[in-house]
């Protein structure tokens, strides 16, 4: 079986840029790698019913933080078999985006911290229930609010396709989640997190993938 490694962060983070990195220097160590982000837009049905949501359709569905949960952890469900044969199939399968993605914003828009209730609901149920596999490796990508927030707005200036929802243009659940998303990683929630410095050039945290690929051992 392969190594499942997951890229989190804030949006405007540059979870993708990262990937793409990582990607590349696992691959000129010699690992075969495959990736998938979340939600899969496009592709599930409860993905897509999660950004209509935060675009203002489907009522006040957006406001249910327990829905909302629901909804991106029934995507993750649906992709539970693709991510097995990916496992079976690859030395690394990395995803922008998985778990602890929706423990952080959840608990962020209660005003929980890692100790709180919905983050132990959405370990129950995305894990324990749906048997979604456990990360060998979950990678923080931290910025703070103010450059992931004008990352977005540039992202979205470019790209018309990527407005900002509505959770993206939430600069105080934003920081909610980052100081979540650190509670995270320091408790060690479900595996091993390495923090990785997103404010760095990106010719930096290619030579910390370089790092991190020889602490897998792959590629020999």
């Amino acid at each position: 079986m392969g190594r499942l490694v997951v890229v989190e962060g804030l949006d405007g983070a540059g979870k993708r840029t990262l990937t793409e990195s990582l990607t590349s220097v696992l691959r000129d160590q010699g690992a075969t790698v495959t990736t998938m982000a979340f939600p899969r837009y496009g592709r599930d049905v409860h993905a897509d019913l999660v950004r209509e949501a935060l675009h203002g359709a489907h009522g006040d569905l957006a406001e249910s933080v327990y829905g909302m949960g629901l909804l991106y952890a029934l995507d993750r469900r649906g992709a539970r078999q693709d991510i097995r044969q990916a496992l079976a199939e690859h030395d690394v399968v990395l995803l922008d985006r998985y778990v602890a993605s929706n423990a952080a914003y959840q608990a962020a828009r209660l005003h929980q911290g890692v100790g709180g209730s919905v983050v132990r609901w959405v370990r129950e149920l995305e894990i324990d229930r749906f048997g979604l596999p456990v990360p060998d490796m979950q990678l923080l990508l931290r910025v703070p609010v103010e450059v992931a927030s004008e990352r977005a707005v540039d992202r979205a200036r470019q790209d018309a396709s990527r407005a900002r929802d509505a959770f993206e243009s939430d600069d105080a659940l934003q920081a909610r989640c980052a100081r979540v998303y650190d509670e995270l990683a320091k408790s060690r929630w479900l595996s091993e997190w390495h923090v990785i410095d997103g404010t760095r050039s990106v010719t930096a945290n290619r030579e910390a993938m370089v790092v991190l690929a020889k602490d897998l051992y792959l590629g020999k």
